[in-house]
């Protein structure tokens, strides 16, 4: 079956960096749109970035110029690098594989706090 896993996420300060990885399997990973969301306390799941097999990337304009997705079709994984972090990136991001049903990870933490 599939399986997304993420890893990466904690404690960060204001102006750090995090990168999250998503291992996938179960899947042929580069039929796969693979993407990040995350959901912020009190508010609803928003998209983060996509990125599809061809490496073409959709990146949501509240994190544009501070986060970058990128995959490694070779060992099935895709990666979030947040850079300038900001408190109000505090959520809980979710790795996805969209190929017209979307498949979720389990989610890892990211706090960004003095």
């Amino acid at each position: 079956q599939v399986q997304l896993v993420e890893s990466g996420g904690g404690l960060v300060q204001p102006g750090g960096s995090l990168r999250l990885s998503c291992a996938a399997s179960g899947i042929i990973f580069t039929f796969y749109t693979m993407g990040w969301y995350r959901q912020c306390p009190g508010k609803q799941r928003e998209l983060v970035a996509t990125i599809n097999g061809g490496g073409f990337t959709n990146i949501a304009a509240s994190v544009k110029g501070r986060f970058t997705i990128s995959r490694d079709n070779a060992k099935n994984t895709v990666y979030l690098q947040m850079n300038s972090l900001k408190p109000e990136d505090t959520a809980v991001y979710y790795c996805t594989a969209d190929r017209g049903v979307v498949h979720w990870g389990q989610g890892t933490q990211v706090t960004v706090s003095s």
